[in-house]
């Protein structure tokens, strides 16, 4: 574990150095993600002056939702997003190889080196919004609940990736551009809107099967309807599933996996 730790210490450092020297790039990333929160503030504004609830929620609810969404959305842009962006180019053209000889996790190592620093600039600005949503909310937030609900964003984090993770490993197969990539970021907008305006067998689905529901809304329900013991869960079962099911495909997918050297 310690090797782990040291050498996700190094990625940090070759990110944060790496940032430097393209500060057009790091700016340009910074406003692309701000113009997107932005979008969703005003999407959810409009919305709540068309209705007084959505999905269940008033428009205090809401925007800690929001909020909740933009720290996951953050966190996955920041450590995840761009090791899974570079996978489908990575077994394509054989690359994969350099890294199935290291001393480590290969699933951690093209998943965890790139660190987007631009995006931990974009997660400041997200903690700042799920701040103001939080101390505009009018219910009572005791500190208990508090520590439970910042505890459920690493799992809602751990979802996404995932099953971000479960839509590129069909690559190893398919051998296209950019596997399934695509196909999940259409999928994951059913994580952009709160858990409640889903009904009957989709809302199973996106509650159990593919836990996109889970991700920002069942985290931002601890803070409305406390700490419940079956709430929180429901969020650590199906991250734990999700992983189980990324890894074992990732193993199914390694198999399959021709070499360049093949």
């Amino acid at each position: 574990m310690a090797r782990y730790v040291r050498l996700y210490l190094h990625f940090l450092r070759f990110t944060f150095a790496r940032s430097a020297q393209f500060r057009l790039d790091f700016g340009f990333r910074v406003l692309m993600d701000t113009l997107w929160y932005g979008h969703y503030l005003v999407f959810f504004a409009v919305l709540g002056e068309a209705t007084p609830s959505l999905g269940g929620w008033d428009v205090h609810q809401v925007r800690v939702f929001t909020g909740t969404l933009f720290v996951v959305d953050a966190l996955q842009m920041t450590f995840v997003a761009n090791g899974m962006w570079t996978l489908p180019m990575t077994i394509n053209r054989g690359d994969l190889d350099y890294h199935l000889v290291r001393p480590v996790s290969t699933l951690f190592f093209v998943t965890a080196r790139e660190i987007s620093a631009s995006s931990f600039v974009n997660l400041m600005m997200a903690a700042g919004v799920l701040a103001w949503a939080l101390a505009t909310y009018p219910g009572p937030l005791p500190a208990s609940t508090l520590l439970v609900f910042l505890a459920m964003l690493p799992f809602g984090l751990a979802i996404h990736a995932a099953l971000h993770l479960v839509f590129l490993v069909p690559q190893f197969w398919t051998q296209s551009s950019k596997g399934l990539r695509d196909v999940f970021w259409s999928a994951v907008n059913y994580a952009f809107r709160p858990d409640g305006i889903y009904r009957g067998y989709l809302r199973r689905l996106l509650t159990t099967v593919l836990p996109l529901a889970v991700i920002a809304s069942y985290p931002a329900r601890v803070v409305f309807e406390g700490p419940r013991p079956g709430l929180v869960l429901h969020i650590v079962a199906a991250a734990v599933g999700a992983w189980a099911f990324a890894v074992w495909l990732w193993g199914r997918g390694l198999r399959a996996y021709g070499s360049a050297s093949s």
